[in-house]
C-alpha cells in the first residue's frame, strides 16, 4: 500500500465503523483465501468484512464516534460490520465453517477420537503407522481394524506429525476452517466468543428451567401470580380433600371419598374377624 493511500483507507474504515451498529474483530490467522471468499459470500447481506493493517484499524477505531478504542485486536485482524443481532451473526459465521484435515501444529477445539472398527485399509505398512499413536489393531476380514476407541489428541493440545499422518491415512477431517469472531461491539457492550457461542436449544432449555423454578418458588412460598394462582388453588383443594378424608369430615365435595374410606376399613375389619 502506498503511503498516500493510507489516510483514505483509514477514513473509509472510520466511516464504516460509524455507519454500522455492530462492529466485530475477526482473527484471520491460517484462513485460506478461498475459504474467506466462500464465507464472505455466505454472509452477503448480513455482514461486510474489511482487512487492513493493525495500525490503520486502530486509527479508524480511535477516530470513530463510537467508544470502542479499547477493542483488542488479534495478530491478523479484520473488521466485521453488521446491523444484525450479535448472537445470530455468530451463529451464521459458525455455521459457515467447513471440515478440514489436521496439520502438524494445529490445535483442535475438541478431543480427536479414532473409534474402534474397520479402517478399510489392507494389511501392510499402515499397521505400524497406526500403532505409532497407540492404536491397538488387528486384521479382520482382510482389513485393518482398530480394537478400541483412542483419543489421539486432546482439545487444546498440538497435533503431532504422527497424529496428522494417521488422520490423513484414515481420511479424517477433525479440524474446521472458518473465521474466528473474537469480539463483537454493540451499543457500548463487548461480547466475547465464549458469550456469543450459545446454542438455541440450550438457551430454550435454560428458559424453561427458569420458568419451572419460578413457578415452584411462587407456589411453595404462597406468592400467587396470574400464572400460578390456578395451580395454587388446585394444590389447596387437593390438600383440603386429603385433610377431610383423613379427619373424616363430612362435607358434600368429599363425602364420597370419606364413605369409600369407611367401606375399605369395614372390609378390612371383616376380613380380620372372619365375620
Amino acid at each position: 500500500m502506498l503511503k498516500q493511500d493510507k489516510p483514505r483507507v483509514v477514513e473509509e474504515l472510520t466511516d464504516m465503523i460509524n455507519s454500522y451498529s455492530v462492529i466485530g474483530v475477526i482473527n484471520m490467522r491460517k484462513l485460506p483465501a478461498r475459504a474467506l471468499l466462500q464465507m464472505k459470500e455466505s454472509l452477503r447481506g448480513a455482514a461486510v468484512i474489511r482487512m487492513s493493517r493493525k495500525t490503520m484499524i486502530k486509527r479508524a477505531l480511535d477516530g470513530s464516534n463510537k467508544e470502542i478504542k479499547n477493542l483488542e485486536l488479534t495478530a491478523v485482524p479484520a473488521l466485521l460490520f453488521s446491523n444484525e443481532n450479535p448472537f445470530r451473526l455468530y451463529r451464521l459465521i459458525k455455521d459457515s465453517r467447513t471440515p478440514a484435515a489436521a496439520r502438524p501444529g494445529d490445535i483442535p477445539a475438541n478431543d480427536i477420537i479414532i473409534q474402534k472398527g474397520s479402517t478399510g485399509l489392507p494389511p501392510g505398512p499402515s499397521i505400524s503407522t497406526l500403532q505409532k499413536v497407540g492404536l491397538k489393531t488387528s486384521v479382520q476380514a482382510g482389513k485393518i481394524a482398530v480394537m478400541s476407541d483412542k483419543v489421539v489428541c486432546k482439545a487444546g493440545e498440538s497435533v503431532t506429525q504422527e497424529v496428522a499422518d494417521v488422520l490423513s491415512l484414515l481420511k479424517m477431517e477433525p479440524m474446521e476452517i472458518g473465521m474466528d469472531l473474537v469480539y463483537v461491539w454493540e451499543n457500548g457492550t463487548i461480547y466475547g466468543h465464549d458469550v456469543l457461542d450459545v446454542s438455541p436449544e440450550s438457551y430454550i432449555q435454560e428458559l424453561m428451567l427458569g420458568v419451572t423454578r419460578a413457578v415452584n418458588l411462587s407456589v411453595n412460598t404462597g406468592y400467587p401470580t396470574k400464572l400460578t394462582a390456578p395451580i395454587m388453588i388446585q394444590k389447596a383443594f387437593m390438600e383440603a380433600r386429603t385433610l377431610a378424608i383423613e379427619a373424616d369430615v363430612i362435607e358434600k365435595d368429599f363425602i364420597d371419598h370419606v364413605l369409600a374410606k369407611a367401606a375399605r376399613a369395614a372390609k378390612m375389619l371383616e376380613e380380620k374377624t372372619g365375620a
